[in-house]
């Protein structure tokens, strides 16, 4: 059951990440590119979490790839909101 509903948070992730791609192929703004692969990693980060037999949420690798993931996000907000040299 807990794989199953990994599987959908996946998915979920995917979808996102998919719905962002869009968005930046018409657009071609970084700030969509940034949350896609946000997005994305974190679709492969539960991917292998509920590949890896014996792994659990309490192995520091899988909070490394969230702040990675998180991190990408900051990276798109802070390009969006600064201010261009003058």
């Amino acid at each position: 059951m807990a794989q199953m509903i990994t599987g959908a948070i996946a998915v979920g992730w995917l979808l996102a990440a998919l719905f962002f791609f869009r968005f930046w192929r018409h657009t071609r703004d970084r700030f969509f590119l940034w949350f896609a692969l946000s997005f994305l990693l974190e679709a492969g980060n539960r991917v292998a979490l509920g590949s890896i037999s014996g792994a659990g949420e309490e192995n520091p690798a899988f909070y490394g790839v969230r702040v990675v993931a998180y991190g990408l996000i900051l990276l798109a907000i802070w390009q969006k909101n600064r201010r261009p040299r003058k």
